[in-house]
């Protein structure tokens, strides 16, 4: 049942554009045997379809800068490539703590300096 509820909030986070990765990656580390990088890997195997129906749903709203996409993609396809390499390639236990320091740094960008006013 948790685990349906983890997928349940992590949607909903990664439909908002936040990244349901941030909630599913460390819920299914902390409440499974999962490894790190299995965690990911489930994290991405799922983020698909989320990311399929957050798209249509984005794209209908006129949400979308289309003029924005193609650099976006390219770099994203290089830097997923990159992070895959280094995925597999460092302990699982280092890994978890390169990304907890990660979401650290992200949770203190968010509260201190993220200019809130730019919300539309």
């Amino acid at each position: 049942m948790y685990l349906m509820l983890i997928g349940l909030f992590s949607g909903i986070i990664g439909g908002m554009g936040i990244g349901g990765g941030t909630i599913l990656i460390p819920a299914l580390i902390i409440l499974t045997s999962l490894s790190q990088q299995q965690a990911q890997s489930v994290n991405l195997l799922s983020f698909v379809p989320v990311a399929i129906v957050a798209l249509v749903t984005h794209f209908r709203n006129k949400s979308i800068e289309i003029k924005l996409c193609l650099p976006l993609i390219i770099t994203g396809i290089v830097g997923a490539l990159a992070g895959s390499y280094l995925a597999v390639s460092l302990p699982s236990n280092l890994l978890r703590k390169l990304f907890g320091v990660f979401l650290f740094f992200m949770g203190l960008y968010e509260f201190f300096w993220k200019d809130k006013s730019r919300t539309k």
